[in-house]
């Protein structure tokens, strides 16, 4: 009898048992790593349908963190790992301070490494956690749990909600109880797992590739990028100086010894230095074009000519 692809245990659709990979066992290598690269290849589309979602998300959390808020992710296991590794992704990327995007996750810095279980079934620790941080109306809380029901997670969303801080669901399955306390959820649904229930597999693709856009996506909205660009970095190391370097270069045109130059009277700032160069003004005006554009280099250098 062929198992049931929709069936499982919990009533979950990432709890569910996947026919293709039922014989998993007979497989050779190459069998096993050509089965999962199929699965995985569904996940881009499971994260495709949800796009709008994610989204409205992200201008939600770029209008907190423009208003001096903060993002904070809270999950458990493998989802509040994920949380943790965008967080701390954020400073060197984007030369954010450590405190504007927090990864929490249930167990605390031991938790990064090893199980700890029992943590994430109390709602109450969910709370706490965010109490420790003083969250507030004016932060984004993004709750992050695939199946949606993870009472640590829930404890958490359901506390940011009451204080008014925009909440933000992430989930692998539809019409959660998580998804019910949140004002925007997000819920990628990649189906089945290769391992029944092994949710750090395609759930954790989906939350790994959805993470990256809602901080990502908040980042370009605050300016923290000129085109493509990391301008928002501050060069202080070598390699990071070399690259700072680089990016003046390809925007303006310099040559390596000017573009050096520039970054130096501009006191090592990259967009001060850009801005200063194409809009033909001295640092101190690139300077309060940036402050006026609220920090988009873009707007900065578009910005008409007058001067104060």
């Amino acid at each position: 009898m062929e198992p049931d692809r929709g069936a499982s245990p919990g009533g979950l659709t990432t709890e569910s048992i996947n026919d293709a990979s039922a014989e998993i066992d007979r497989l050779d290598a190459a069998g096993v790593v050509r089965l999962m690269n199929a699965e995985d290849a569904g996940v881009a589309e499971a994260v495709r349908e949800v796009l709008p979602a994610v989204a409205e998300a992200v201008e939600g959390i770029a209008a907190r963190l423009r208003t001096g808020g903060r993002l904070i992710y809270v999950g458990a296991g493998t989802s509040g790992r994920l949380g943790v590794l965008d967080a701390a992704e954020c400073p060197p990327t984007f030369n954010t301070p450590p405190e504007m995007v927090l990864g929490i996750i249930a167990g605390g810095k031991r938790a990064l490494t090893r199980a700890v279980e029992e943590i994430e079934d109390r709602p109450e620790s969910g709370r706490d956690d965010l109490e420790a941080v003083h969250v507030s109306a004016g932060d984004a809380v993004v709750g992050i749990a695939t199946s949606g029901r993870t009472p640590y997670v829930l404890g958490a969303l359901e506390y940011a909600r009451s204080l008014g801080a925009f909440s933000v669901s992430l989930t692998c399955n539809r019409d959660s109880a998580l998804a019910q306390l949140s004002d925007v959820a997000i819920e990628p649904v990649v189906g089945p797992e290769v391992i029944a229930g092994s949710t750090r597999l395609k759930a954790g693709t989906a939350t790994k590739m959805v993470l990256n856009m809602l901080s990502t996506g908040a980042m370009v909205l605050l300016g923290k990028t000129y085109g493509n660009l990391m301008v928002d970095l501050r060069p202080t190391n070598s390699k990071l100086r070399e690259r700072a370097v680089r990016i003046v270069q390809h925007v303006t045109g310099l040559d390596a010894g000017a573009a050096t130059e520039q970054l130096s009277e501009s006191g090592g700032e990259v967009k001060t230095a850009i801005v200063a160069i194409l809009s033909h003004v001295p640092v101190e005006e690139a300077r309060r074009r940036l402050r006026a554009s609220e920090g988009s280099v873009r707007r900065a250098v578009d910005m008409s000519g007058e001067n104060t």
